[in-house]
């Protein structure tokens, strides 16, 4: 095996590794997440509406990043596009959420979710002609 392969090999185990050792990390916190949306919905009766939706939205972000993870090792070491884009929107979605007060910034992340919706369908119709293509 050449020296830049064995570089290679050994930083793609590193990698590996890393993300194993974060999908438990952020499931931990998806669980402790999940914990406080359980004991928000049954034991705290005057909860404000915001401050759940966040938390929801906050258990989804573990979710997807958990779930980016798992698509890479599926994928063959490869991160998909799309899945980065959900985390995004969801991110986005999120602070809209939180800081909804402002006008301005509210108007930003909109727009960005607008832009990552419309790069999203792009995206995807573009891999649907190129499918079609090749068929």
């Amino acid at each position: 095996m050449k020296t830049q392969e064995l570089i290679v090999s050994i930083f793609q185990v590193f990698l590996n590794v890393s993300l194993i050792v974060l999908a438990f990390v952020l499931s931990y916190y998806m669980i402790l997440e999940l914990k406080d949306i359980i004991v928000f919905m049954f034991l705290e009766q005057k909860a404000a509406f915001n401050e759940f939706l966040e938390k929801i939205l906050v258990f989804f972000l573990y979710f997807e990043f958990i779930a980016l993870i798992i698509k890479y090792f599926k994928e063959h070491y490869h991160f998909p596009l799309r899945y980065f884009m959900y985390i995004g929107i969801t991110a986005m979605i999120r602070v809209i959420i939180i800081d909804h007060e402002n006008p301005n910034g509210t108007l930003m992340f909109s727009l960005s979710v607008l832009v990552l919706v419309i790069g999203y369908t792009l995206i995807r119709i573009s891999s649907n002609f190129v499918n079609q293509k090749d068929a």
